[in-house]
């Protein structure tokens, strides 16, 4: 892989690399991770509920959405966009795993561990085939002291597999206190997850067989032999006892028994599992009323915006970036790959947004700022100039709509004016296009002479209505639209009509 990044910004001349990079790699090269932590992590998803419940709905809420790359530069009309081979890739990153499987376990590596890793197996020209995502607990870091990374070093059993830094592609939460490898969120939620553990497995043992408290006390007052009471005792529990039953033999009248321990409601048992699963999903971004049952509809909605927005948006474009960063320069090409924007928009803020974006922005720019669709060749123009030119409403979105030719009040030739609106008012507003048995070009080249006619009657004059164009070509019929606005005299009218007709006569 080269270093795309030179060609983007040249480094000048005496430019030294980053002087500390010796010493950070020296600081962590005897500092391998402790790969053991990473087991007891796995334990605790396997074993909390709430953090499978997290992580789970962060990982497969990410896997859902779709990711595309485009180019990070606007490209030509006559070049639309092709689908790029990073999105094929993606969609099967190899035989044995799909796109959701890929994403999904990504998203849980990172929240789980703070590092996530993909293998990229190439071809023969270097170029990306395969993407294995890579188990974090199996992968170390071996620094470098003038290129920060120097490899990965992946083990198994024993076994320790040397990995290029160009064939790992590293996703990383922030740790603060550590150089190489990322944090995860079970770090900060462990005081909280191994207390909710502990309340869970307590009150397990409450209700479990091997509970130490009795279910009953059976006291004999009489003093009775040794005998006596073997046979008592295997009578009483041959009659009532059971797998499920504890009961207790005391002998004498003179025997106590107090409680020492708490009950659930001395302990307040249920608030604080629930204060503890508020603390563990407010830690991973969870907002409680995705999960609490007596949230509200309205509740219910807010708490999906919030993680759409503040949890799930910033994981995706943490991961969207790394891609384009490490992946994208495989290919030739300036692209970026970006995720489809699910955050939720007021409806009628952004339609005021775009409203006000009318005047300054062209219909290409608003088409590909708001909507991401390609270019146009009708879409050059401002909305509100479009709408001027064309005469229909806006719902219309049929680029073969003519222009009005209204112009200025004319400061010179006056006689000439006079004379060829006299001549133009002489005919009728209305126009026929045509028989039905006439051809395309015929109507075509009436429909030009009607709108010649339309524009010098107006010309001249200030009026709001527009010539309706049904038959001229799209093309031609912007260009004639913004060559009149310029048009000041009949001389210049009729030559910029007689140009119309000379491009329509080579078209034919």
């Amino acid at each position: 892989m080269f270093n795309w990044l030179s060609t983007v910004f040249p480094r000048r001349k005496g430019f030294r690399p980053a002087p500390h990079l010796t010493a950070v790699a020296a600081h962590n090269a005897l500092a391998w991770p402790d790969l053991s932590r990473a087991e007891a992590q796995s334990r605790l998803y396997q074993q909390s509920p709430w953090v499978y419940i997290a992580i789970n709905r962060i990982a497969e809420a990410a896997a859902l959405v779709p990711l595309h790359v485009h180019p990070r530069f606007s490209t030509p009309l006559d070049q639309p966009a092709a689908r790029h081979p990073l999105e094929d890739l993606l969609d099967t990153p190899n035989p044995y795993i799909s796109r959701f499987e890929l994403i999904e376990q990504t998203i849980a590596q990172l929240e789980l561990t703070g590092d996530s890793y993909w293998f990229l197996a190439g071809d023969s020209a270097g170029v990306p085939v395969e993407i294995w995502p890579l188990r974090s607990d199996r992968v170390s870091i071996v620094p470098d002291e003038t290129r920060y990374v120097k490899g990965y070093v992946y083990e198994l059993d024993g076994q320790r597999i040397p990995l290029l830094p160009e064939e790992v592609v590293h996703f990383r939460r922030w740790h603060p206190a550590n150089d190489y490898y990322g944090l995860s969120a079970l770090e900060a939620a462990r005081l909280a997850v191994s207390s909710d553990r502990a309340m869970a497995e307590w009150n397990h043992n409450t209700f479990g067989k091997d509970n130490g408290i009795p279910a009953g006390i059976v006291t004999i007052k009489d003093s009775v032999s040794e005998a006596d009471y073997d046979r008592i005792r295997q009578e009483w529990r041959q009659t009532y006892g059971g797998p499920q039953r504890r009961t207790a033999f005391l002998r004498g009248t003179s025997i106590e028994w107090h409680h020492i321990g708490l009950n659930h409601n001395e302990l307040d048992f249920l608030k604080g599992r629930q204060a503890h699963r508020d603390e563990i999903l407010n830690i991973f971004g969870l907002p409680v009323g995705l999960l609490s049952e007596n949230a509200t509809e309205a509740n219910a909605r807010v708490a999906e915006r919030l993680f759409i927005e503040r949890t799930l948006w910033p994981k995706l474009v943490r991961l969207a970036q790394k891609i384009t960063q490490d992946m994208l320069p495989f290919w030739p090409g300036a692209y970026v790959a970006e995720f489809e924007d699910i955050r939720p928009t007021d409806a009628h803020a952004r339609l005021d947004e775009i409203k006000t974006a009318y005047p300054v922005l062209s219909i290409n720019e608003i088409r590909q700022r708001y909507y991401r669709l390609p270019a146009t060749l009708w879409g050059q123009l401002p909305v509100g100039a479009s709408k001027q030119l064309t005469g229909l409403p806006e719902s219309t979105d049929a680029p073969a709509s003519g222009g009005s030719s209204a112009s200025p009040r004319l400061d010179s030739e006056p006689a000439a004016a006079a004379a060829a609106a006299k001549a133009a008012d002489e005919q009728p507003d209305t126009f026929i296009v045509g028989d039905d048995d006439d051809d395309d070009d015929k109507r075509a080249r009436r429909e030009l002479s009607q709108w010649e006619h339309f524009t010098l009657r107006r010309l001249g004059k200030s009026s709001s209505r527009a010539f309706e164009v049904r038959c001229l070509p799209p093309e031609l019929a912007l260009e004639l639209s913004v060559n009149l606005l310029g048009a000041a005299t009949p001389a210049e009218v009729q030559a910029i009509f007689a140009q119309a007709r000379a491009q329509l006569a080579a078209a034919e």
